[in-house]
């Protein structure tokens, strides 16, 4: 007899219909899986047999089983096959009575008990399924917080083989399971570290709330114990909420990667991902065997922290290059090409020599050489990517008691909201695009209305400092920004030197007028 059911297949962060057609005859024993199937795949037949044993699914009889998952050009990969085939192989050998197989859709690991077992990319799965038109998808309990925001379909979690079986015999009654989007994202603030406890480092916390509020880059350049990391690790705390829309990009790429702590639950926060520098390439950017999103994807929509920049690989760094630029990854491997979205907040922290104390109080230990040399670690292309660049002094120990305490979070998260709001009602309809940072050039004209003094400050500022055309646009992004904070239509003069004193390292002999 000849048994079909549906399941999904990922490519990227995307996921395509994969139909599980399951033919079994009186024969000598045999099970045999067709359809491009790697050794996961091919694994299953002893999963499925033992778990079928364990389940209480017994029979006298003999089968040849065969299973083609279609189309057969397209490779399989995982266990998520697992229990679509043993619901088919039930099918075909008349041991589950039902005429609607074929209506439904199915993805679980299976253990030899007969559980089944969380699987990752179960998001773009069930949003597939729904795209197809599936009534109902079965997917694992572990999974049915993250798989159950999608609606226009029933997601029902089960817990085992045999009860997947009974509910699509009609034996069993399942609720399915479904979540409010929108409540989930309005929920999902992080409040982090407070910015209320950083005193002093007035410009810093400036530059912070522009690069926040139009999702720029920045690099924090100061000695060791001046702040950089405590400055960092509180930008969460100011981040915006994400949209509904939002939350389902990053949650897609989390749900492909599934290797998080707590993998199977929907994203509602803003990722905020700090790599060690010893980092590889494939870890940073993505890929390997079988290719999984890196950091940059992970950092989708959030922020990606690099502490200790100069320390990193340089080849690590260099492939940054095109995913700040573009907003995406293209992974090549012999298995694959995938393509994994990667709109991040790049804030990164230094040191301006390899002891760390190049123009501060402490005596600096390093040669002339040592310093050029631990600095050009940065070539000129990443840094013109960076649209902010600021440098962070000591706060002497004597000054921090007699300082009052910050801002708090919460105000300048107000600011960083109402900034965000304007953007994204200037670039509704527009496909990707929440904020300055992620606009099209071809847009900057229309979007970047500047004043006279304005025209006239930028045309004598780029010409002194020798920018390149794309440091250009990224000057207008970020005085655009500030001038959003500042609530202005148009962008002045004040927003333009404010955007151009941030670019100073990426100008010729920048780096020695910004240490000195």
């Amino acid at each position: 007899m000849l048994a079909k059911c549906y399941s999904g297949a990922i490519n990227g962060v995307e996921a395509s219909t994969v139909e599980i057609e399951v033919y079994s005859v009186k024969s000598t024993s045999s099970f045999a899986i067709v359809g491009l199937p790697d050794a996961a795949v091919k694994e299953a037949k002893d999963r499925v047999s033992t778990a079928l044993k364990n389940s209480g699914y017994r029979t006298k009889e003999e089968f040849s089983v065969t299973v083609n998952l279609a189309p057969a050009d397209v490779r399989k990969e995982g266990p998520i096959y697992d229990l679509p085939i043993a619901i088919g192989l039930l099918k075909a050998t008349h041991r589950l009575r039902t005429e609607e197989l074929g209506e439904y859709a199915l993805v679980g690991e299976l253990s030899l008990s007969g559980e089944v077992r969380r699987v990752r990319g179960i998001l773009p799965i069930v949003m597939e399924m729904r795209r197809i038109g599936r009534r109902a998808v079965l997917v694992p309990e572990e999974n049915v917080d993250e798989a159950s925001v999608v609606d226009g379909i029933d997601v029902i979690p089960v817990r085992t083989l045999r009860e997947a079986a009974q509910y699509l015999a009609g034996e069993e009654r399942i609720e399915p399971r479904f979540t409010d989007l929108a409540s989930l994202v309005e929920s999902g603030r992080d409040e982090g570290d407070d910015f209320a406890d950083v005193r002093g480092q007035q410009m810093a916390k400036r530059a912070i709330e522009v690069a926040v509020a139009g999702g720029h880059n920045m690099l924090m350049i100061g000695s060791p114990g001046s702040g950089k990391t405590m400055l960092a690790r509180r930008i969460p705390s100011i981040l915006p909420p994400m949209t509904a829309e939002e939350a389902l990009e990053v949650s897609k790429v989390h749900s492909v990667a599934g290797r998080e702590k707590g993998a199977g639950t929907f994203v509602t926060r803003r990722p905020f991902r700090a790599p060690h520098h010893t980092v590889s390439s494939i870890g940073l950017l993505g890929g390997g065997a079988h290719p999984v999103p890196g950091e940059v994807s992970l950092a989708h929509r959030g922020v990606l922290f690099l502490d200790e920049f100069a320390e990193f690989p340089r080849q690590a760094l260099e492939t940054l290059r095109q995913p700040l630029e573009d907003g995406h990854v293209g992974v090549s491997r012999a298995a694959a090409a995938c393509d994994y979205p990667s709109r991040f907040m790049l804030v990164a922290a230094m040191n301006p020599c390899p002891c760390g104390y190049y123009n501060s109080a402490r005596e600096c230990r390093c040669s002339q050489s040592q310093i050029l040399k631990y600095q050009r670690r940065v070539s000129g292309p990443l840094l013109d990517r960076i649209d902010i660049q600021v440098g962070i002094s000591e706060v002497p120990f004597a000054d921090l008691d007699s300082m009052e305490p910050g801002e708090p979070s919460s105000a300048v998260r107000e600011r960083v909201v109402r900034a965000r709001a304007v953007q994204r009602e200037r670039y509704r309809g527009i496909p990707g695009v929440f904020t300055n940072a992620d606009a099209k050039s071809r847009d900057l004209r229309d979007i970047c209305k500047l004043t006279a003094g304005a025209q006239a400050e930028i045309r004598r500022t780029i010409s002194r400092m020798n920018l390149s055309a794309r440091a250009y646009d990224r000057v207008l992004r970020v005085a655009r920004t500030a001038a959003d904070l500042a609530g202005l239509d148009a962008v002045g003069e004040e927003q333009i030197l404010e955007a151009c004193s941030w670019r100073q390292l990426d100008q010729e002999g920048g780096r020695d007028s910004f240490w000195a």
